[in-house]
């Protein structure tokens, strides 16, 4: 964990030999750490030369929220939704943040998505209200939703497989917790590819906001702790673009959203 000098500090102690996953967070893993570090009992790490791997070990479910920004959706050529469109993503896409993202095979059209993602901390069903919603969750992240267009709006059938493939969720650096958010609808959303950049937006420009995504999946399916959704990328990615200037295999893409911290991953071929 991060502490509020800006030090890592080491959690092996008190996890003992688990991960940061569902039932962690289920069972008050985040009240342990804080107690913890009040008393000082979390060593500070060195992690010069170390992996960061996602924040939260993978996850039963990744369920993501389409076109949830008004520009995103005029520059993907689609209506503007009257429902949230709800799809869904293979766990074991989720990756670091630095980690390498791979292009699929025979693949042309991979994509970048900068995201807000949200991690749930409480089981939640039918949730009637946002103030519901707003307390199952455990924190906020950073989330690329790679993509690849070909296979998700070419080859039939649901956008799962231009979703799916190895690699295509890089996570985290950080899992911050919903405490030290103050508004989950104010955060400024940024993408680069080779230093240039793609997307600017921020999640105020939400089409269904944190709380409404949160409500309306606990209609449809239950949510646990450990899951993680996708809330939806701002306009910016090379779908819309012109010269659709997809992602090869030498691209760099780095990626920030306000307090949430930031990424890098390089890109390679499958």
């Amino acid at each position: 964990m991060l502490d509020g000098e800006g030090r890592v500090r080491d959690l092996t102690g008190l996890l003992g030999g688990a991960d940061i996953d569902g039932p962690f967070l289920a069972g008050g893993g985040l009240d342990r750490v804080r107690a913890a570090l009040a008393g000082d009992d979390l060593p500070v790490v060195d992690t010069e030369g170390l992996r960061i791997g996602a924040p939260v070990a993978r996850p039963e479910k990744v369920v993501c929220i389409g076109l949830n920004f008004r520009d995103h959706a005029a520059e993907s050529g689609a209506a503007i939704p009257e429902e949230p469109v709800v799809f869904m993503k293979a766990p074991n896409t989720v990756v670091g943040p630095f980690d390498e993202v791979l292009v699929p095979r025979k693949s042309v059209k991979t994509d970048w998505e900068v995201e807000l993602a949200v991690v749930i901390g409480k089981t939640a069903r039918y949730l009637e209200s946002h103030e519901e919603a707003l307390s199952v969750i455990a924190g906020y992240a950073i989330s690329n939703d790679v993509s690849e267009r070909e296979f998700q709006l070419e080859r039939g059938g649901q956008w799962d497989k231009g979703k799916s493939c190895e690699t295509f969720n890089p996570l985290g650096p950080w899992l911050v917790t919903a405490d030290e958010v103050a508004d989950p609808q104010g955060l400024g959303m940024r993408l680069w590819v080779n230093g240039e950049l793609r997307q600017d937006g921020d999640s105020k420009s939400m089409i269904f906001g944190v709380a409404e995504v949160i409500r309306y999946l606990s209609w449809f399916m239950v949510l646990e702790p450990g899951d993680v959704i996708n809330t939806g990328t701002p306009a910016g990615v090379a779908l819309g673009m012109p010269d659709h200037p997809y992602l090869r295999e030498g691209d760099v893409m780095e990626l920030e959203i306000d307090g949430l911290g930031r990424q890098r991953q390089p890109v390679g071929q499958a």
